[in-house]
């Protein structure tokens, strides 16, 4: 039976019905999980403008039902079907959920919002609410675009009385990202341990990830130099690792014809990301059946230094699979060397290869551990809740 909320009403914004994929599913899940455990009464609301991505369609839509179809489910099956809304605020727009007399009384009566991704733009209505917390999942660009004095970043920021980052260098000497007029506090993804817990055999699988080959539109200019958004940048300078180990790697990507001949060409296997994505179930045992992950991370995380690490590569750590994955300056902040291996060089990458099948068992264990320890929600949220004052 669940416990009555003894803390206050929290409401976390995000983007689990803008794109309804997996990946993001878990994401808002592990926080509105979190603060129940830690006594609040959580709520999730999208209140947005923009219209949605559809991946039936794989282009952006006004029409939400699809998408809310994919994801209420998961909602209803944590105790979340009664304590949610989306409500298109566009032409022929729709509210879903909490009616809006209900969402409009919850802005009256909430304590707090986690403006989680930042993806909410804030109206008056918003700004009534006692606590007002922005929990960035991408680092540097908001940064640069505040040191490039981007009135309408510094308005965004403005609105929220605590910015937590999941940047956890920001500010530090080795830190190449511009801190500028606000205060950024680090944090993490958090992760709900139990949603994570491992069935099946360490063993098979391949060396794999869930990722985006090319994004466009989000390169940023900063001191005279380009910081890219896009993944295949980096995955490119360590394309021919297949070729250099005989154990399987594997990529759920979409992909065009080019690159899937690159890829297939040095021995990487390839499934689809909107496939494995589509179906949280899916997306939990394509990562609890694999071997492990090995990932790059993008550009405007490395190069700055900026601390970050994927909400995704969390979920491999809890569900006990070893992760090799780019440096962005974690491993100041997390244990590395055994379940978890960060490198900036095709021979670091290599070594953690061989470091994992030296004994994977034990790699295997020392991932959980360190899911446990430094991402379980109840110590992330309740660590971003306590520094935050709430």
């Amino acid at each position: 039976m669940q416990e009555k909320p003894t803390k206050g009403k929290v409401i976390v914004f995000g983007i689990l019905f803008f794109y309804p994929l997996a990946g993001v599913t878990y994401q808002f899940l592990h926080y509105l999980l979190g603060l129940r455990r830690l006594g609040y009464d959580p709520y999730y609301v999208e209140d947005s403008s923009r219209w949605i991505y559809d991946p039936k369609i794989n282009d952006m839509s006004g029409d939400a039902s699809g998408n809310i179809s994919m994801v209420l489910p998961q909602l209803e099956a944590h105790g979340f079907g009664d304590r949610w809304c989306f409500r298109g605020g566009y032409e022929g727009g729709q509210c879903y959920g909490m009616s809006e007399s209900q969402l409009e009384q919850l802005y009256r009566d909430a304590d707090a919002f986690l403006n989680v991704t930042g993806a909410q733009e804030l109206r008056e209505e918003h700004l009534t609410i006692k606590r007002r917390i922005y929990v960035e999942s991408d680092p540097f660009r908001m940064q640069v675009k505040v040191a490039q004095g981007d009135a309408g970043a510094i308005e965004q920021l403005a609105m929220h009385d605590t910015l937590f980052s999941f940047g956890e260098n920001l500010g530090a000497p080795d830190c190449d990202t511009p801190i500028e007029r606000f205060n950024w506090l680090p944090t993490r993804q958090p992760v709900a341990m139990d949603l994570w817990e491992n069935p099946f055999p360490m063993q098979g699988g391949a060396y794999n990830t869930i990722t985006t080959w090319s994004n466009k539109g989000k390169n940023i200019e900063y001191r005279g130099d380009t910081y890219y958004w896009t993944k295949d940048r980096e995955f490119l300078k360590y394309i021919d690792l297949p070729m250099c180990r005989d154990v399987p790697f594997e990529m759920a990507v979409g992909v065009d014809d080019d690159a899937r001949k690159l890829l297939e060409g040095n021995r990487w296997r390839l499934s689809s990301s909107i496939g494995v994505s589509e179906s949280i179930d899916r997306y939990r045992h394509f990562i609890q059946q694999s071997r492990g992950e090995f990932t790059v991370a993008r550009d405007q995380y490395v190069r700055p230094h900026t601390g970050w690490f994927s909400d995704r590569t969390a979920c491999y750590l809890a569900a006990s699979r070893p992760v090799i994955t780019q440096e962005t300056g974690f491993n100041k902040f997390l244990p590395t060397g055994k379940g978890l291996f960060g490198f900036t060089t095709m021979d670091e990458a290599l070594a953690a290869v061989d470091a994992i099948e030296s004994d994977y068992e034990g790699n295997c264990r020392a991932a959980r551990d360190i899911a446990a320890e430094y991402f379980a929600t109840e110590k992330v949220v309740g660590s971003l809740m306590e520094r935050a004052g709430l």
